[in-house]
């Protein structure tokens, strides 16, 4: 229904050319491609909570309790 074939991508390229212009375009293409490689790494990660309690929170603990 919404097919973008090749006539639509130059047309897409045109724009953005005219927009942006020849020089910039690397730049764009680079942010681009740094911004997809950041999604998925963190869409693959797994979350992970850390609920172990820091030894600064242990030893201040022991340090309270043996006043």
């Amino acid at each position: 229904m919404f097919g973008i074939g090749i006539p639509e991508l130059i047309i897409i390229l045109v724009i953005v050319l005219i927009i942006f212009g020849a020089n910039r375009l690397p730049e764009i293409g680079a942010g681009m491609g740094k911004a997809i490689k950041n999604f998925k790494k963190a869409t693959s990660e797994p979350e992970e909570i850390d609920v172990s309690p820091k030894k600064d929170a242990e030893t201040k603990q022991a340090d309270h309790s043996s006043s």
